[in-house]
């Protein structure tokens, strides 16, 4: 009885793990800065490739910075993978530049991370591999993936992007979690956007405007997303949380406002790294290093979908 009992529980885990999609995953170097990882579906012929670029920060090919494991670029990699789509994630140069020990916060502008994107693509491009080449970006990625939109892009799909300048973000975000640094930072920010440094900001705040950054914003604040979104001329996917505490769902509707092709998806409890979260904001913040929870699967669907119809 024994025997027959282990003989079935066999044979329903090896039809498990025989329903499983099998992929390959390979690294990749674009540029000297720019390291990654390809998952290619097994047995598809030319699959659609989906090229995730990643948010603010030293964030990584996973979407996880020193302090910050959720994985979710990871995750998101793999439940493509799942529906036989294709998809190549990559650390942020900051990544490699702080490995090598040759981080310089001077020289960087929010520009080389559009050009690290661009490079990315027409790699990709040229390599003929792939049926269609979607992007998705995420949070400051979302921007990103706006302006290395190109002809050789088939869809770009924003996941918690801004709609409105990043200044203005900031002033919000401020005026929400420390109220008593609100007007300083917005005369900061005004200044900024007038391509103006300044040493007039709440030390409480260097480590966003301290001198060495204020170049990287200035750059940063030149661009205004809703703008960007209104001259893209290819399938659009707007995804957004009802619990994203960085990116409300009214940015998301700024962008979709800005243009009528754009399709948008706000989803119920999803917050900013993708996850679902049915408690409090302590859960919330909490789940930002938390990589055991699952990405949240309305938005999986959302965006097979988007790709499997276009």
């Amino acid at each position: 009885m024994k025997t027959i009992s282990y003989f079935i529980l066999l044979l329903f885990s090896c039809t498990l793990l025989s329903q499983e999609q099998k992929y390959s995953d390979t690294e990749v170097s674009i540029t000297p800065l720019i390291d990654g990882s390809l998952l290619l579906p097994e047995n598809v012929s030319k699959p659609p490739l989906v090229i995730i670029i990643a948010g603010s920060g030293p964030t990584n090919r996973n979407g996880n910075q020193n302090f910050l494991k959720s994985n979710n670029l990871k995750k998101l990699a793999h439940r493509l993978a799942d529906n036989k789509i294709a998809s190549f994630r990559y650390d942020k140069r900051i990544v490699k530049q702080i490995k090598l020990g040759k981080v310089n916060v001077k020289d960087m502008r929010f520009d080389d991370f559009v050009d690290d994107a661009k490079a990315v693509v027409s790699y990709f491009h040229d390599s003929d591999q792939f049926s269609r080449i979607y992007l998705i970006g995420h949070s400051q990625g979302s921007l990103v993936a706006m302006l290395a939109t190109d002809d050789k892009i088939d869809g770009l799909i924003s996941l918690a992007g801004a709609g409105q300048n990043i200044g203005d973000v900031i002033v919000e975000q401020i005026n929400n979690t420390a109220r008593q640094f609100a007007e300083e930072t917005k005369v900061v920010v005004e200044k900024l956007k007038k391509g103006e440094t300044t040493t007039d900001f709440p030390p409480a705040l260097a480590s966003m405007f301290n001198m060495d950054t204020q170049p990287f914003m200035i750059s940063w604040m030149a661009y205004e997303p809703t703008a960007i979104i209104s001259e893209l001329k290819l399938p659009i996917l707007l995804v957004n949380g009802t619990k994203d505490l960085q990116v409300s769902v009214e940015e998301a509707k700024l962008l979709s406002e800005a243009n009528s092709n754009a399709e948008l998806k706000i989803i119920e409890n999803m917050n900013h790294v993708l996850f679902t979260i049915e408690g409090d904001k302590l859960e919330n913040s909490k789940s930002y290093n938390e990589a055991f929870r699952k990405l949240n699967p309305i938005m999986i669907e959302a965006i097979v979908s988007f790709i499997n119809e276009k």
